[in-house]
């Protein structure tokens, strides 16, 4: 089972940076290239699924839709905070580091980096757990779309 469409509620999303937007684009065209996406409950054979994002009272919400599926999931935005703030502040010194260093230190980096996505994608997807199964690329790819809706 999977997703088929993604939205995004633009009143949710903050003004992003370039490559905030850049990031959430891609991670939206890969997230429907291929995804695992199962919520609790779908009958066998069920979906494709819509997915809806959006922030609705310091949550954050999953509306998920399907032939005869409906439901919608919150999440408080307490546990991903610290995440979200270190995976920021870790991309903009990767997008600094673009402009002027040296390829090794881009390399190490990124390698944080990609060690602090890992991280958030695995809180994201014990949060949802029970509730909407996802492997980890799925999860790292919804990860991307929740740091471009969260600002903190």
């Amino acid at each position: 089972m999977r997703i088929a469409r993604i939205d995004i509620d633009e009143a949710s999303l903050s003004a992003p940076s370039d490559q905030v937007e850049h990031e959430r684009k891609v991670a939206m065209f890969d997230l429907i290239e291929k995804n695992s996406f199962v919520p609790e409950g779908v009958a066998e054979g069920q979906g494709p699924f819509d997915l809806r994002l959006a922030l609705e009272d310091n949550r954050l919400v999953f509306d998920i839709t399907g032939p005869d599926f409906a439901r919608k999931i919150m999440l408080s935005l307490a546990p991903f905070k610290m995440m979200l703030r270190d995976y920021r502040l870790i991309c903009e010194s990767y997008y600094e580091a673009l402009k002027n260093a040296t390829p090794a230190q881009i390399e190490s980096i990124d390698m944080g980096r990609r060690g602090v996505h890992n991280e958030g994608a695995e809180l994201l997807a014990e949060r949802l757990r029970g509730k909407v199964a996802i492997d980890h690329e799925t999860a790292r790819r919804l990860f991307t779309l929740v740091n471009a809706l969260v600002r903190i």
